[in-house]
């Protein structure tokens, strides 16, 4: 992502300026030349920070300062943004009901966090014979989640793993509010 391009002192062309402080405080709507006066009698610059408004925004701050801080907001914003994980729990065909309920749980607990997850059921040796198996155990485990989870398609066979992705459900019955 290219770094925005801001106006600053004498190369911002309009006129009319609405002039704001460092402190984020409105001063007022005033010539471009009495806002520059201002902006050097404090030792700042005029920096035109929304020239598509009528009139264009312009904050009396110190550049350097003012790219620090933008630059701040921007890596704030990529923190924030959906970053959606995708963790594996992997199943045998063959699976205890044990052990089959504590990897649903910890399936919920991840589609809570609004990850998604990949379900593998891996054959060893001679079980790639019983394929159905692992299809009736990822049939089971959707079952299992009905409402919470969405299959991306159908289980996919690739070697000796069977494999589907399961997305979170868009209406989570642990997360209404009543």
């Amino acid at each position: 992502m290219s770094p925005k391009f801001h106006q600053i002192n004498q190369f911002i062309r309009a006129p009319k300026l609405r002039v704001v402080d460092e402190t984020g405080k409105q001063l007022d709507i005033m010539d471009r030349d009495k806002a520059l006066d201002m902006a050097r009698a404090k030792n700042l610059d005029l920096v035109e920070i929304a020239p598509n408004a009528t009139p264009p925004v312009a904050k009396i701050i110190d550049f350097k300062k003012f790219k620090y801080l933008e630059s701040k907001k921007e890596r704030e914003g990529n923190k924030k943004s959906g970053k959606v994980e995708l963790k594996e729990i992997r199943f045998t065909p063959f699976i205890a009901q044990g052990d089959f309920d504590s990897r649903i749980l910890k399936i919920n607990e991840i589609l809570e966090d609004g990850d998604r997850v990949k379900i593998v059921v891996k054959f060893v040796g001679r079980q790639i014979t019983r394929v159905n198996f692992g299809h009736d155990l990822v049939k089971r485990i959707i079952a299992e989640l009905e409402g919470k989870a969405v299959g991306d398609g159908e289980p996919k066979l690739q070697g000796k793993q069977l494999f589907l992705i399961l997305n979170p459900s868009k209406k989570s019955p642990a997360r209404k509010s009543e």
